[in-house]
């Protein structure tokens, strides 16, 4: 399946960067906070309400007094987002987005046009208690092509939940879940050739975790479960394809250790390995695609504070399958993440990953998937905000299969009519080339939201 970053959504960015100097409770040294995670304590926690609190009414911080003076000179504090909906120890913080919007494809020559109407739902709710927290965050995306032509349309839906249990002082434990759903792109390496709609693809997923410090030496075990179904493609001439043989369930294991050099810098090495079982014996070649995998990184974790904080990190991984005509992948790997603040306003957010990654081609095992992801977010004024992203994937095909690469860069800025009510536009252009593939897509659209 493809795994590309469309323009994150004017909604979420500007939450971000109203949201931006606070400090993320379940965030760990080194590490950033999840997307969409709710402070529990904000620049304005325990200043007395000026009111009575009405649980049916928006959550409301009350009017900014400004900064403590610093260096004899008064500093103004940054807004803080009045969103919000209290439900006893818990905010809720919805949004939906209608957006009208236009794809233009060109693929082997070929060039076609949807325009279609475009509804995403968004939410999070975070837990406001003394000790231990809990995080859900929800997304749920529609599409309705103009003219009720179905063709194209890519529904998406995604919600994940992160329950935090302070164990003790030096021990923090982690139960993660989440289901996402997707659609393959047409020139994804696993999409069936001449589908009118590929195949839509369901995935489950579980986790716990313990992390403990025993003074400079910091532990983590995880052990992560998933589990992905794939619905049946649809051929041109109107047959269905069934895609069950894709089925498979996997179960991973990692062990990571980090020596704090100082608060701000901590090298650590981890291992892991896992198992993925397939629900059939052999796939529709007659290929048993059950593999063992083990992986092993070293890096460095760093947290320098509001400017610059992440990880990055490099090592090895080996996947071996159960058929013996399937040939091993093996592959150095580069994963981390950082987030950058240069200046006051403006917020950097960089990630680069390396998976392997399944083949359904017969006599082929997988290939190695390397993704490069960039979101530029500055405030231009207290209610404008204007955004940039870019990513670039390289598939590396281990067969003699030519390599592909996409390329995806966007634009998009928001304007924050009020308080309860944004506008919203993007602009995205999509480039695959390679493998056989010749794709460039470009899109656009304008919206509204409303948020609570």
């Amino acid at each position: 399946m493809r795994d590309t970053t469309s323009a994150q959504s004017a909604t979420d960015t500007a939450g971000a960067a109203a949201d931006r100097n606070q400090t993320d409770p379940s965030a760990t040294t080194g590490t950033i906070p999840a997307t969409g995670a709710i402070p529990a304590n904000g620049p304005t926690a325990g200043v007395e309400q000026p009111y009575e609190e009405d649980l049916n009414q928006p959550y409301e911080q009350p009017l900014d007094p400004g900064a403590e003076p610093i260096d004899g000179q008064e500093q103004p504090r940054e807004p803080v987002d009045p969103t919000g909906i209290r439900l006893g120890t818990f905010l809720l913080r919805p949004s939906v987005n209608q957006g009208i919007d236009t794809e233009i494809t060109r693929s082997s020559g070929s060039r076609t046009r949807r325009d279609y109407l475009s509804t995403t739902f968004r939410g999070t709710l975070s837990s406001d208690w003394s000790r231990h927290s809990l995080t859900v965050t929800g997304e749920g995306r529609l599409e309705r092509n103009i003219g009720g032509n179905a063709e194209g349309e890519r529904p998406e839906a995604n919600i994940g939940a992160d329950l935090r249990l302070d164990l003790a002082d030096d021990t923090i434990a982690h139960i993660t879940g989440g289901y996402s759903f997707t659609r393959e792109n047409d020139y994804d390496p696993n999409a069936v050739g001449g589908a009118a709609t590929q195949s839509g693809v369901n995935e489950f997923t579980g986790g716990v975790s313990v992390e403990r410090d025993l003074g400079k030496v910091h532990g983590t075990v995880a052990l992560e479960l998933s589990r992905t179904t794939y619905t049946d493609a649809e051929l041109s001439d109107g047959t269905v394809l069934s895609m069950k043989d894709r089925n498979r369930t996997g179960i991973d294991g990692r062990l990571r250790l980090g020596y704090e050099l100082s608060p701000a810098l901590i090298p650590y090495v981890e291992v892991a390995t896992g198992h993925t079982f397939y629900d059939q014996k052999r796939d529709n070649s007659g290929y048993a695609r059950s593999s063992q995998s083990y992986a092993a990184r070293t890096g460095v974790e760093f947290d320098l504070g509001e400017k610059l904080r992440g990880e990055i990190g490099t090592g090895y991984e080996f996947v071996d399958y159960e058929d013996g005509r399937l040939k091993s992948v093996d592959a150095i790997t580069f994963n981390g993440n950082a987030t950058w603040s240069p200046r006051r306003g403006t917020d950097v957010d960089l990630g680069l990953r390396t998976t392997i990654q399944d083949s359904t081609t017969p006599g082929q095992s997988g290939w190695v998937e390397y993704q490069l992801t960039a979101a530029l977010a500055h405030e231009m004024r207290d209610n404008l905000v204007a955004r940039l992203t870019g990513g670039t994937t390289l598939r590396d095909f281990s067969s003699g299969q030519s390599n592909e690469t996409v390329w995806v860069a966007g634009a998009g800025i928001s304007w924050a009519i009020n308080r309860y009510l944004d506008l919203t536009g993007d602009v995205e252009y999509e480039r695959a080339s390679g493998g056989g593939a010749d794709d460039r897509i470009l899109r656009a659209g304008v919206g509204l939201t409303l948020k609570r």
